[in-house]
């Protein structure tokens, strides 16, 4: 069915061989943003730095106390939460690594017209919350349910589709005890901000950020497989408009590197003195832990390995820090990073291209200058 006068939304398009960013994707640019790639530095990301991708508004809280979160659906008990009653349950903290499923998208050619993510679409936070498994056994859900359905309170429309945002996890990943998903109230230990799901979000680690329900209000147990949009339209690898694709769940592996030196305003060039230069940056996976690091200084023909920081205990889910030695002489450089984890997956160093722009995650390299000078101004 083609598109009427009056419609709100467009369809799911590719942009034409030579169409640049349009207008309608800068506005999605200004809305939401990426961590700025010299804020690697941070072990926990500030809530300021830390990447947002909202599909709709943010809702408005002028009360977070006001809140109520449901339970229901298959379950024994079915319950209605205040804030109140979610930080008398026991809480746990978590340190996660969240990267938007999209991040890359506007790399690949033909570009899929969205939210136009280069590289930046990440963070990592100490989030607090309730376990979800504890509240789904005080609820006393079905054992043989089948879906977990997440509804936040950001309503929108897409692709003709008016609706609340809404994910689901399986039943078993919703019950789950590593990773453990949280209904969180609070980011790096203060009351989540409105940007980042005020006052409760979901948080599943080692899953792309559109398993990351914010602004949640219930949590409905199914027996029968969630079939809305976010979940069976959305967030599917395609190659073709009319396959059925395969769902976005964990992330891929990555590393991302500090810029070295200091860069040129417009292309983001960076310029570096001749003698060391310690590189450094950060890799994960939502497979399995990250295992190595490797470096190119010459745009992919030869990698050196990392060396990776220790792990932090108990920090699983999060980011890991690695470094490498580099000892330039005046010239040109392409430096990237790529990350291995211990099930075998690797970084590519082409793009996996989908309609979507969903879970690629190709080595990214940076420009750099060895000058001996300065450049003027």
């Amino acid at each position: 069915m083609g598109q009427r006068s009056g419609d709100p939304s467009t369809p799911a398009r590719l942009a034409a061989p030579d169409e640049g960013i349009g207008a309608d994707e800068l506005a999605l640019a200004t809305r939401n943003h990426g961590l700025p790639l010299e804020a690697l530095r941070h072990d926990v990301t500030p809530p300021g730095l830390h990447y947002v991708l909202t599909h709709y508004d943010i809702p408005y809280v002028p009360n977070a106390g006001a809140w109520r979160l449901s339970v229901d659906g298959q379950v024994r008990v079915p319950l209605d939460l205040s804030l109140a009653d979610l930080l008398s349950f026991p809480q746990i903290t978590t340190r996660v690594t969240l990267e938007c499923a999209g991040n890359g998208r506007a790399l690949l050619t033909p570009r899929p017209v969205s939210q136009p993510w280069l590289v930046e679409a990440v963070g990592t936070a100490d989030w607090t919350g309730v376990s979800l498994r504890l509240l789904l056994a005080e609820a006393g859900a079905d054992p043989a349910a089948v879906d977990v359905v997440f509804t936040g309170a950001d309503h929108g429309v897409e692709r003709g589709v008016e609706q609340d945002y809404q994910r689901a996890l399986p039943l078993a990943v919703a019950l789950g005890d590593d990773p453990q998903p949280l209904v969180a109230t609070a980011m790096n230990g203060a009351p989540l901000p409105p940007q980042h799901g005020r006052p409760l979000r979901l948080i599943v680690p080692g899953w792309y950020g559109m398993a990351h329900v914010k602004w949640l209000r219930s949590v409905t147990v199914s027996d029968v497989p969630f079939t809305g949009f976010q979940q069976t339209v959305a967030y599917r690898i395609r190659r073709t408009a009319d396959e059925e694709g395969e769902p976005v769940t964990r992330i891929a592996p990555r590393a991302l590197l500090v810029p070295p030196g200091f860069p040129d305003f417009m292309s983001r060039t960076r310029v570096v003195r001749p003698g060391p230069v310690r590189l450094f940056g950060r890799a994960w996976s939502g497979q399995a832990p990250v295992s190595s690091v490797e470096v190119s200084t010459d745009r992919g023909a030869g990698w050196e390995r990392a060396v990776l920081d220790p792990v932090p205990d108990g920090h699983r889910w999060a980011w890991r820090g690695w470094h490498y030695d580099w000892d330039p002489s005046p010239g040109e450089y392409g430096i990237g990073a790529r990350a291995s984890d211990t099930v075998g997956c690797t970084q590519p160093l082409e793009q996996r291209w989908n309609r979507g722009g969903f879970a690629n995650n190709a080595v990214r390299f940076v420009r750099v200058v060895c000058v001996d000078d300065a450049p003027s101004p």
